[in-house]
């Protein structure tokens, strides 16, 4: 469940427009009308000022749950995949167990670089999450690097021998 926070900016921009309002009637009661009116669109125009600077941190506030909820996603799809990796790897193993390429080391030798691809894939997710900089290189990169190593995993399956 999402959580709403309330956001004090906008409150705060209001509090300060109506000190500064406050403030400048007190302030503009020797004044001349002119003078008094100049002065209000200044406070006017600073209020705006910290009405738009409120929502902008606003937006970045909401945007930065947003990329939590984007990484969290990412987090659990890729957890999975890596699940999979595991589970094919294991499965890799068994069949060669089994079969007369029990001694083939070519073939044992590419089962364990795949292996060890894919514990680097889990522990970069690892470095990732404590780092967590550059988001969109670090997921564009990741998504390559993993379809790269499911790609090598569905190739076990195809003898290149002839």
């Amino acid at each position: 469940m999402k959580k709403k926070h309330f956001n004090f900016a906008p409150t705060i921009a209001l509090i300060m427009l109506m000190a500064t309002s406050i403030f400048t009637s007190v302030f503009t009661s020797c004044q001349s009308a002119e003078k008094k009116e100049e002065n209000a669109e200044k406070n006017v125009e600073k209020a705006k000022e910290d009405l738009k600077d409120a929502q902008k941190e606003t937006a970045v506030e909401q945007q930065k749950e947003a990329s939590a909820d984007e990484w969290k996603a990412f987090r659990e799809a890729t957890e999975q995949k890596i699940k999979d990796n595991d589970a094919r790897i294991t499965q890799l193993k068994a069949e060669l167990k089994a079969s007369e390429k029990a001694n083939d080391e070519a073939y044992k030798t590419r089962i364990e670089g795949v292996e060890a691809k894919n514990k680097a894939m889990r522990e970069r997710m690892s470095n990732q999450e404590k780092m967590k900089s550059d988001w969109e290189s670090f997921k564009r990169e990741f998504n390559h690097d993993m379809d790269e190593l499911g790609q090598s995993l569905k190739d076990f399956t195809v003898n290149n021998k002839k």
